[in-house]
C-alpha cells in the first residue's frame, strides 16, 4: 500500500480554453482522466461548471449531472507524521485520495479560470469558496510547497465554513483532495467576482462524489445537500481577508507522490537544511 505524502502544488498559467467548447448534455460519471472544476460565463451569467478533459473532445458538464467517482485504486496509507494530523485519520489508516499528479485510475480533479467569458469580466481573479460538506467521513483539500514546507490546508470539513480561496485569473491548478472514508459526499461551493462596475458577481454549485469501488454513482446523483450553508452574497477576500494564495504567481512545478521509506529521507533531508542554517 502506498504512502500519502504529496509534496508540492501543481499551477499553470495558461492559454485562455477554446470559447466553442460545447456544454454536455445527460449524466455522467467521471473516474479517470483530467477535469477542472471552474466558473463560467455566457451572456453574462456566471455559473460553475466541470470541464472534462478527458472527454474528446472536451466538453464542460453541469455538477448536477456528473459524479466525480474516486475508485480505491486512489487508496493511500496516512503517514505516521504529525504535520498530516490535520487529516483527521489515524496514522497507518487508508484515505482516498485524489493526488495533485496524474495517477492511473484515479480522476484527476483540479480547478481552472480560463474561461474566456472569465477572463473577459473578471478583474484579478475569482474567490472559490467551501460553503459546506456533508458526508461520511471528513475531507482536506491540500497543498505543500516543498519538501521543507508543511501542509497548508484550502478547504477542510473539520473548519468552520466559510472557506474562501482566492484565485487568479487564467491559471489552472490541482492540488489534493483526501477523503477520510467511503461513500457519498456532496461538497456546497460558491464563486464570487469582483466586475470591473464595481458589482459583484455570484454563483453556488454542489459537487457530487462517490468515493469507494462500493459506492454506486447512483446514490450520489440522488442524493440531497441538506446541510445549511452560508449565503452566496459573502464578499470575495480581495483584501487580503479569508486565504488569500496568490496561486498564478507560483509557476509550474512536479508533484510527488511517495512510497513508504521517503518519510524518514524527508525527516533526514529537513534535519540537514535545519543544521546548515
Amino acid at each position: 500500500m502506498r504512502t500519502l505524502l504529496a509534496l508540492l502544488l501543481v499551477v499553470s498559467p495558461g492559454p485562455s480554453l477554446d470559447p466553442d467548447q460545447p456544454s454536455a448534455s445527460g449524466r455522467a460519471v467521471l473516474e479517470t482522466g483530467h477535469v477542472d472544476i471552474g466558473p463560467r460565463v455566457r451572456a453574462g451569467e456566471w455559473t460553475i461548471q466541470i470541464h472534462d478533459d478527458h472527454a474528446a473532445p472536451s466538453v464542460w458538464r453541469e455538477p448536477a449531472d456528473t459524479v466525480l467517482r474516486v475508485l480505491d485504486t486512489a487508496e493511500l496509507v496516512v503517514p505516521d507524521d504529525e504535520n498530516y494530523a490535520f487529516l483527521g485519520a489515524a496514522a497507518g489508516s487508508t484515505v482516498h485520495v485524489v493526488p495533485q499528479t496524474e495517477r492511473p485510475g484515479v480522476v484527476w480533479i483540479g480547478w481552472n479560470t480560463q474561461d474566456p467569458g472569465v477572463l473577459a469580466t473578471a478583474g484579478r481573479g475569482i474567490t472559490m469558496t467551501l460553503r459546506g460538506v456533508q458526508g461520511p467521513g471528513p475531507v482536506t483539500v491540500f497543498l505543500q510547497s516543498g519538501n521543507l514546507g508543511a501542509p497548508q490546508v484550502l478547504w477542510s470539513s473539520a473548519r468552520p465554513v466559510p472557506q474562501p480561496l482566492w484565485v487568479e485569473r487564467n491559471t489552472h491548478t490541482h492540488a489534493n483532495w483526501v477523503f477520510g472514508a467511503p461513500g457519498v459526499y456532496l461538497l456546497a461551493v460558491g464563486v464570487t467576482a469582483e466586475l470591473p462596475d464595481g458589482s459583484t458577481a455570484a454563483t453556488d454549485t454542489v459537487l457530487r462524489f462517490a468515493v469507494g469501488d462500493a459506492t454506486d454513482p447512483a446514490a450520489a446523483f440522488g442524493a440531497a445537500y441538506s446541510v445549511p450553508s452560508p449565503s452566496a452574497s459573502v464578499s470575495p477576500p480581495l483584501s487580503g481577508t479569508g486565504y488569500a494564495f496568490p496561486l498564478g504567481a507560483i509557476g509550474v512545478v512536479a508533484a510527488v507522490l511517495t512510497i513508504g521509506g521517503v518519510l524518514l529521507q524527508q525527516r533526514r533531508t529537513r534535519r540537514r537544511a535545519e543544521e546548515s542554517r
